[in-house]
């Protein structure tokens, strides 16, 4: 179990939780591990399948904390939450925003500027650990461009300017991308995005990846309370959950590009892992998606140290941070959004 920002974390998919006197007692194989006083908290998350007593939950909803059941894979299933912070303050806050143009763009302008920020980190991670293998003066051009389009996307004026600057950000990010796959060029290169469908093996794992992370932080902002529908980089389409995504835009090249790239470039992934279908579409195979999925819960396992929390946490936790963060902006308990900057 992991607390901080006033909310439990229980990772392991074997605790039970119960309530003993006014703490939350995590249980394994009936053996006490750890007590938390219910009084320091605001919300508990549990990606256990062991689930909680109806004393707990009881007890969770007459303080108002907020209770989310998740799988251990992340998937979101349930949410108890207290009447002083239920879903609805919350929520008719969050769409207040949303709907309002001036107010979405300061929160679009620091995810925006975090992702062209955390692209260029990939960039630099890569120069610096393959200096030999990669064209140094290419990449030190993207990594200075780079820059300044996160210089210009905090000051941009209008949403406009913003699109237009991560789109110049997102065309340098990829100019290079092909030269960050070290190994097998024959099979895996990338020669632009494709996608509905992929067109070759690492367009097909870049997608999955997306998918991946997109649920992951769709599960993250319900988790919290927040309605992942509604953003505020991305508007408002049926269907689409647009706070999801404008979440994942700071962790595509950090967590889900890197994913893709040490699969190649380790050599976990071949060519035999690929399907080549008659229209084209280029499909990952069952042992290609386990390998991947292998990979991204080892990474999800791996701990960094958050840039703004400074504390040491898993990186599978790091779309729950960023969700919590934006909920207490939404509350106006912090006075800004802070976007995931990598280090």
């Amino acid at each position: 179990m992991k607390r901080f920002l006033n909310t439990l974390f229980v990772t392991s998919d074997d605790i039970y939780l119960s309530l003993h006197d006014e703490n939350v007692e995590a249980l394994k194989d009936k053996k006490s591990l750890q007590k938390v006083p219910l009084q320091n908290l605001e919300n508990i998350i549990s990606f256990s399948y062991k689930g909680a007593s109806p004393a707990l939950l009881g007890e969770c909803a007459k303080r108002h904390i907020g209770f989310s059941f998740m799988t251990p894979n992340g998937k979101f299933l349930a949410r108890i939450a207290g009447q002083d912070n239920g879903n609805i303050i919350l929520r008719k806050s969050q769409y207040r925003i949303s709907d309002n143009k001036e107010a979405s763009l300061k929160i679009a302008r620091l995810i925006i500027t975090a992702k062209i920020y955390n692209a260029r980190s990939v960039i630099m991670r890569a120069l610096r650990d393959h200096a030999l293998s990669v064209d140094e003066k290419k990449f030190g051009e993207v990594v200075k461009s780079m820059l300044s389009s996160a210089r210009a996307a905090i000051d941009s004026g209008d949403g406009n300017t913003l699109r237009g600057i991560e789109g110049d950000a997102a065309r340098a990010y990829f100019s290079v991308m092909d030269d960050m796959i070290l190994q097998n060029k024959k099979k895996f290169y990338f020669h632009g995005r494709s996608r509905r469908p992929p067109k070759d093996p690492f367009n097909a794992m870049l997608s999955f990846a997306y998918t991946l992370l997109s649920h992951d932080c769709a599960c993250a902002a319900e988790a919290v309370g927040l309605d992942s529908y509604a953003g505020f980089l991305h508007r408002d389409r049926p269907g689409r959950e647009s706070l999801a995504l404008d979440l994942m835009e700071e962790l595509r090249s950090i967590y889900a590009d890197r994913v893709v790239l040490s699969l190649i470039n380790n050599r976990v992934v071949d060519g035999k892992d690929f399907k080549m279908m008659e229209n084209g579409a280029v499909l990952m195979s069952d042992d290609a998606r386990k390998k991947f999925i292998s990979k991204w819960q080892e990474r999800k396992r791996s701990e960094i140290t958050h840039p703004f929390l400074e504390e040491k946490i898993p990186w599978g936790l790091v779309p729950y941070t960023q969700a919590l963060l934006m909920a207490r902006f939404i509350r106006g308990d912090i006075e800004a959004y802070p976007p995931f900057m990598w280090k």
